[in-house]
């Protein structure tokens, strides 16, 4: 939650109330319904405010045990003018499955959400398997009173005086004296610290150590259940905090977020870098056996279906900065040299300028957001891990000659045969005066065809279906960019065929 928000009253430390009226756990028989196999079923638990590196430096016994016997990734958040990083945007993502520029909630306000068009996992759920029992409760209201929709089977604001004890009392109780399918409880007072204290302070630890014994209440309570059930662990966070105190900006901190994930196959002690908080519900849906429909639209996928692609690879290879002054030293996320198969013509480039960003560049968000906030790279949400980038305005940051002039050229593609091929990619592009951005297709090393250029901004993945000239073996992509201190181009997870 950003600040100006109604707050709780009842800053809950570090063990205050944890197990106060808590039901005690106890192992249940199994039912009729779940003896002819593995049932699976969805726990969702979001830390409101919570951050990773303090995750870890809080010793959290219950959350590192999560972490240990499953995945981990860090990911990171957009910031203004796509949307504040503050609760309403946060759980609106992890909800929805898209960012906010389709599910439209931009700040606290919920002023327009498009949550027809996107509705929350567990409504999908309940549209799409009636029968499947569902239910959300939270410390802060609006998550269950406005965006979890009314189909869900029990939505539960926790009332104030309660806070997160309520809160988990209550998801406890649910999770083990019901029989529920899909759950999602949001716990609030990590936020609470944050404002009050900063995420620097003891006081911030204080209260990760107490959710994180809160966390360990609700995964007894699934653990204490019959053992014909399958169930999958999922906890995340809506944004961020400053050292010093609050969120709802776009510096690094604020924009942090995360994706443990235990059970559902996933392997223990695994780290990843291409996981998203928007894959948070599609792994979800997936894991209880339905069906992804591409005219959702969605821009998450289930974990378990994302597949690495070349630029990834080059994680190990990526280097500290070198002219970059608003980058730590310790930072690595950039290099110049391409995957195996892939090149960069950087003939017509100008000289001098940023190393870095000396035609194109593989990078992280990490470090191309922290070249200059608030350009709008930070809007670059929908690419994963690393990601090539053409940036003729951090360039330009550098006494050069000339102009920015530079392609990435893919490896050579099989086509023999096919009379149309499919080329996507996901891509965000920026324009600003007399740049250019062209994809050009070269059949059998001849000249290069344009295919797609770009004149405004683009956010999202792209799909080109190319008609096979008659004879043609061989496919080429090129991705030309062009300009002299104007924008950028970014480019990820090409595929073809």
């Amino acid at each position: 939650m950003t600040a100006g928000m109604p707050r709780r009253s009842l800053f809950l430390g570090a063990a205050a109330a944890l197990a106060a009226g808590l039901p005690t756990l106890a192992a249940r028989p199994a039912s009729a319904a779940t003896t002819a196999g593995r049932t699976p079923k969805v726990l969702v638990i979001g830390l409101d405010g919570a951050m990773l590196n303090r995750i870890k430096d809080a010793g959290a016994a219950n959350l590192n045990a999560l972490m240990a016997g499953g995945l981990t990734a860090a990911s990171s958040l957009y910031a203004a003018p796509m949307a504040d990083t503050s609760s309403g945007p946060g759980w609106s993502t992890i909800a929805t499955r898209v960012w906010p520029d389709k599910h439209n909630v931009r700040n606290n306000d919920f002023t327009a959400p498009a949550f027809a068009a996107y509705p929350d996992f567990l409504t999908r759920i309940e549209t799409a398997a009636p029968a499947l029992a569902t239910y959300v409760v939270a410390s802060w209201a609006p998550i269950a009173n406005t965006v979890y929709s009314g189909r869900v089977d029990a939505r539960v604001a926790t009332p104030d005086a309660e806070y997160d004890t309520g809160t988990t009392s209550r998801a406890v109780a649910e999770l083990r004296d019901g029989n529920p399918d899909a759950v999602f409880v949001q716990l609030d007072n990590v936020d609470h610290a944050g404002h009050a204290s900063g995420a620097a302070s003891q006081a911030y630890l204080d209260a990760i150590r107490g959710v994180d014994v809160q966390v360990g209440q609700l995964v007894a309570a699934v653990r204490g259940r019959y053992g014909q059930e399958d169930w999958l662990i999922m906890v995340t966070a809506d944004h961020g905090h400053t050292d010093t105190g609050g969120h709802g900006g776009s510096t690094w901190s604020e924009r942090q977020t995360f994706v443990i994930a235990n059970g559902g196959g996933f392997p223990a002690g695994s780290v990843r870098h291409d996981v998203r908080m928007v894959d948070i519900a599609p792994t979800a849906i997936a894991h209880l056996g339905i069906a992804i429909d591409p005219a959702w639209n969605l821009d998450g996928s289930p974990i378990g279906s994302l597949v690495p692609d070349a630029f990834g690879a080059l994680r190990p290879r990526l280097s500290g900065p070198v002219d970059e002054t608003g980058i730590a030293a310790g930072t690595v996320g950039f290099t110049h040299t391409p995957p195996s198969g892939w090149s960069i013509d950087n003939s017509a480039m100008g000289t001098g300028g940023v190393t870095e960003w000396r035609g194109w560049a593989f990078t992280t968000d990490e470090f191309w957001t922290k070249t200059q906030r608030d350009q709008y790279r930070e809007l670059n949400v929908r690419s994963r891990n690393v990601f090539a980038v053409a940036d003729s305005d951090e360039w330009a940051d550098k006494t050069f000659k000339g102009s920015y002039d530079s392609t990435l050229v893919s490896p050579e593609y099989p086509v023999a045969g096919l009379g149309t091929v499919p080329v996507s990619f996901t891509t965000y592009y920026q324009q600003e005066g007399a740049q250019t951005a062209q994809v050009l297709a070269v059949w059998d090393g001849g000249t290069p065809v344009a295919v797609r250029s770009y004149s405004a901004e683009t956010n999202g993945r792209q799909l080109l279906t190319l008609a096979v000239p008659p004879g043609a073996s061989r496919l080429r992509l090129r991705f030309r960019y062009t300009g002299s201190n104007n924008w950028y181009w970014v480019l990820d997870d090409v595929r073809v065929g």
